[in-house]
């Protein structure tokens, strides 16, 4: 199926979820994951109207994305992926959000970094939430101690949470999964009223529908976008 097909037959299971589950089709967000893609298929994507990507490793993302977004400025590029230590500088030239922050330490040394740089950096929050991913914070009390760290840091932007679902057929394992983010969220906007909460990105291209049901805002989509990676 061509790159401009899969986005519209996305576009449709979007608001057919939207409609089951009274979801206004405005409030969702489509992200392109294009880590293994070349620079072709992203091109084919953007043209088909995809305008926010998401990018695992740093470095496959700077050979990619900094012609790219030369090329095409309107593109929003997210790091989805773990982001170690030792690549915080790079990734901060590159990204304009970080989804998977997942510890306290990288709080610190993204925080470090952007104090020296005139552009905000948006966060999301990870939680864990699935049995088979080992990264995200454990529980809600991790979440308000990592909350307060980002706070103290001026060039940090809270902009939501971010889960992955434990990948199985048993939709009501996955469904717990998001229902246990929504949850989380709910209490973060009550402890933390002036922060952005708006971003739940919660969802890929097994189970997507599912996290629209339950909230998602953001869905990360890759295999039903482009098909299978070659890896």
């Amino acid at each position: 199926m061509a790159i401009i097909d899969a986005v519209a037959r996305i576009q449709e299971r979007i608001q057919e979820a939207c409609i089951r589950s009274g979801r206004n089709l405005a409030e969702i967000q489509l992200m392109g994951v294009s880590k293994f893609h070349g620079i072709g298929e992203i091109e084919e994507a953007w043209h088909a109207g995809i305008r926010l990507f998401g990018e695992s490793r740093v470095q496959e993302a700077v050979e990619k994305f900094i012609p790219f977004k030369r090329q095409y400025p309107e593109t929003e590029l997210h790091l989805i992926g773990s982001l170690q230590r030792n690549k915080v500088k790079t990734a901060l030239s590159l990204f304009e959000v970080i989804q998977s922050v997942d510890r306290e330490v990288l709080i610190s040394e993204l925080g470090t970094w952007t104090t020296t740089q005139d552009k905000p950096l948006g966060i999301l929050l990870e939680f864990h939430t699935g049995e088979e991913s080992k990264s995200g914070f454990p529980d809600e009390e991790h979440l308000y101690r990592a909350t307060e760290k980002v706070l103290s840091y001026p060039n940090l932007v809270l902009r939501g949470l971010m889960t992955m679902a434990p990948y199985t057929d048993d939709r009501a394992r996955i469904r717990a999964a998001f229902r246990s983010l929504v949850s989380a969220r709910d209490k973060l906007v009550s402890r933390f009223p002036s922060c952005d909460w708006s971003c739940l990105s919660m969802g890929m291209s097994q189970d997507f529908e599912i996290a629209i049901e339950e909230g998602s805002t953001l869905i990360r989509i890759g295999t039903a976008l482009f098909a299978e990676r070659d890896l």
